[in-house]
């Protein structure tokens, strides 16, 4: 990793299912989008939005917990991000919440760009009161998750419980990386789940961090 290269993405992704837009630095500070899928954006008057001195993070995929875990996931990862999802809610919850996954993990893929001069490998814990999260990652250009939080509720707020582990299953497949996420204990599935994402993302934020060089962590000798 070099202090030239600043790593950050702009990501487009549109279907006949979703439209999303992100915007996402993975050193925090200022992010924008041209143009808002909403009309009249205001971000300050949004339920998952964040503004410090180090980072702005704005999440908006019509799906109340959903937001609500990605703004976990930025604001520990030390991300600043601007999600933005307008998608078939009128059908469910599936292509929002699976297609927001997989455009964050591309968001993801291209910001960090070549791996250099990372650790690449990171693992966290993250307790929630009763629940505790384990989180590893590797940045392997391999995409690759094991998910096992355990719920047991059918819906969080309008998220099915079935599409958490999911998400996180396709920004993997997205960004191109092997992670092993599960909830080791807990009984409020409220909790076990946020405290998986808050995991994973100090998992990242390690694996991303300088090693104190400028070379390749891998014995292949390329990597992304």
């Amino acid at each position: 990793m070099t202090g030239e290269h600043k790593r950050s993405s702009l990501i487009k992704r549109i279907t006949n299912e979703t439209k999303i837009q992100i915007a996402l630095s993975l050193d925090g500070g200022p992010v924008s989008l041209a143009q808002s899928l909403f009309k009249d954006k205001d971000y300050s008057a949004e339920h998952a939005a964040q503004a410090t001195s180090s980072q702005f993070i704005s999440v908006n995929t019509g799906i109340g917990f959903l937001d609500h875990m990605l703004h976990a996931l930025a604001k520990h990862g030390g991300w600043s991000v601007i999600i933005e999802c307008v998608g078939d809610l009128h059908i469910d919850d599936h292509h929002s919440a699976e297609d927001t996954g997989i455009a964050l993990g591309m968001a993801f893929k291209e910001a960090l760009g070549h791996v250099r001069g990372i650790k690449r490998f990171g693992s966290g814990f993250a307790p929630l009161d009763e629940a505790l999260s384990r989180a590893v990652i590797d940045m392997s250009n391999r995409p690759y998750a094991v998910v096992d939080l355990g719920l047991k509720r059918e819906k969080i707020g309008d998220l099915s419980c079935e599409m958490i582990p999911h998400v996180l299953e396709s920004f993997a497949q997205g960004a191109h990386v092997t992670m092993h996420v599960d909830c080791l204990r807990g009984f409020n599935d409220h909790h076990r789940a946020e405290s998986a994402f808050k995991a994973l993302a100090i998992a990242i934020r390690e694996a991303i961090s300088s090693n104190g060089t400028n070379d390749i962590p891998s014995t292949k000798g390329v990597l992304f």
